[in-house]
């Protein structure tokens, strides 16, 4: 099963990916380039020195012969055509968030709403950031009811793996539906 992470610049995905995957994680970080922080807004995100330039890549095993895939996206705008490619066939995302820069991960949201792909989000609650509820975040992104919201730290394997859970629970229940409208039709 192919599951996407996204969001804005810097929120963790990388990081994310990393913690949880059972296998040494594909990686395309680079350097931030002069160039690259003329076009990227890097606000917020001061000492980020790399960033994903292709995507980051994870393996979870379930159980023999089912595994999760997981892609994790480039966050800045300027590699989104790769966005289309990552998912095809995917069963789900994980959209994270940053509190303090909240607005970042609105085109990952409105991505995959306009696409029909089940997501959650995922507040990765950095240390010394303002914290809120799963219900304020809900609101401030104006997210479909019943869309999950889960806090995180993206730097916790226990804490990624439970995102994971709650998105595939989600993602089921959201194909599972749609099956039945389908049948029912």
């Amino acid at each position: 099963m192919k599951i996407l992470v996204a969001g804005g610049f810097g929120v963790g995905k990388t990081t994310l990916v990393g913690a949880v995957s059972e296998i040494r994680p594909l990686r395309t970080e680079e350097p931030l380039s002069e160039a690259g922080t003329r076009v990227d807004d890097t606000e917020g995100v001061a000492r980020k020195s790399t960033t994903t330039v292709a995507m980051d890549f994870g393996r979870i095993t379930i159980r023999s012969g089912l595994s999760l895939y997981l892609f994790g996206t480039p966050g800045q705008d300027r590699f989104w055509f790769l966005w289309d490619e990552l998912s095809q066939g995917a069963l789900g995302a994980v959209v994270l968030a940053d509190t303090r820069r909240l607005g970042d991960c609105f085109p990952a949201v409105d991505y995959f709403e306009h696409r029909g792909i089940p997501f959650v989000v995922a507040v990765n609650c950095f240390p010394g950031a303002r914290s809120f509820g799963a219900h304020e975040v809900a609101r401030a992104l104006d997210l479909d009811r019943g869309t999950p919201v889960v806090l995180c730290d993206a730097r916790d394997k226990d804490s990624g793996k439970e995102v994971l859970v709650r998105l595939v629970e989600y993602a089921g229940r959201v194909h599972t539906a749609r099956l039945l409208d389908s049948v029912g039709s």
